[in-house]
């Protein structure tokens, strides 16, 4: 079983997994966040929300404290657009040859991860949601199940990695080809963040409002159509869990997605990952992508005003 784990990235979702995994592996995250990084250090990574818990794992901001550091798996969670940067900073310091996974979302991930020569690729995606609410504490919003599957290399080579995050109480199934769930929630994420963005983090406004109902169908459409003219299937009905949502089966969740966070505290959003690759490949197949264009160019304009709105750190 993997017993030693770099989390890169150690917000939202990789706080909750850096806080589960500390449970049965050695786990170390490396965070841009200095204060983060401190508290995380000074006095544990605190989970809020559901499972509360503690969790004592070493942080580091500095990628030189890695030199020659051996590990089994380095799971990136950081934004998209941050993944050439940290894997540049990290690759010539650690030792032997760990598997490089994505859990991220958007799309050009694991295609970075691929230029390390001869390393395993693992690609995969969680339905566990989470937010960074301060230095050193993350809230646990939504527990789900996550997929693993080989980008390059074998799924007897993951397979201890699904079970060692099965182990700490993230239920992980393994595929041999991972996109039908990528796709899935790719297809989810593209049409659910930039709404919920839109709405101020209001997630009762994407149910409530008929109008809103409508948009979220018709993105959905589109994305569909663009991943089914790539080539991609689905794993899992992309809009299940709003599906049951609507119907009653499941609770209303208070989480509006990652892009209504990052809005909220003026941060670069993944916008140009999610729904503006749809954008970008809809318009270069001839595939009609109306409705998704529109809330592309609406959450790049909230972004701007955003950045604009929301002191920066120096």
């Amino acid at each position: 079983m993997t017993s030693s784990i770099l989390i890169v990235g150690c917000g939202a979702i990789g706080g909750l997994f850096a806080s589960a995994l500390s449970k049965v592996s050695n786990v170390v995250a490396y965070d841009a966040n200095t204060d983060h990084v401190k508290a995380i250090n000074s006095g544990g990574l605190r989970i809020t929300g559901k499972s509360p818990r503690v969790a004592r794992i070493t942080a580091t901001a500095d990628a030189a404290s890695l030199d020659g550091a051996v590990f089994d798996a380095v799971i990136f969670l950081i934004k998209s657009k941050f993944t050439a940067e940290a894997l540049a900073q990290l690759q010539p310091r650690l030792a032997g040859r760990p598997l490089l996974v994505t859990l991220q979302n958007g799309m050009g991930n694991a295609e970075v991860l691929m230029t390390a020569p001869d390393a395993t690729v693992v690609r995969g995606v969680t339905m566990n949601a989470g937010r960074y609410v301060g230095p050193g504490e993350i809230e646990n919003l939504i527990e789900g199940k996550s997929w693993l599957g080989p980008v390059r290399g074998t799924v007897e080579a993951i397979r201890p990695l699904a079970t060692l995050f099965t182990a700490a109480g993230y239920p992980t199934e393994v595929l041999a080809d991972p996109m039908g769930a990528v796709w899935s929630k790719f297809v989810f994420n593209s049409v659910m963040n930039p709404v919920g963005a839109l709405m101020m983090g209001d997630n009762a406004a994407r149910y409530d409002v008929p109008e809103m109902r409508a948009l979220i169908d018709d993105m959905a459409a589109e994305c569909m159509a663009v991943v089914r003219g790539l080539g991609g299937a689905f794993a899992f009905a992309p809009m299940e869990f709003v599906d049951k949502t609507r119907a009653g089966q499941m609770p209303m969740s208070k989480h509006a997605g990652s892009m209504a966070l990052d809005i909220a505290r003026g941060a670069p959003t993944e916008i140009d990952e999610l729904t503006g690759f749809i954008v970008r490949e809809g318009e270069r197949l001839g595939i009609p992508v109306t409705t998704c264009k529109t809330v592309y160019r609406l959450v790049k304009g909230l972004e701007q005003a955003a950045q604009r709105r929301v002191p920066q750190p120096r």
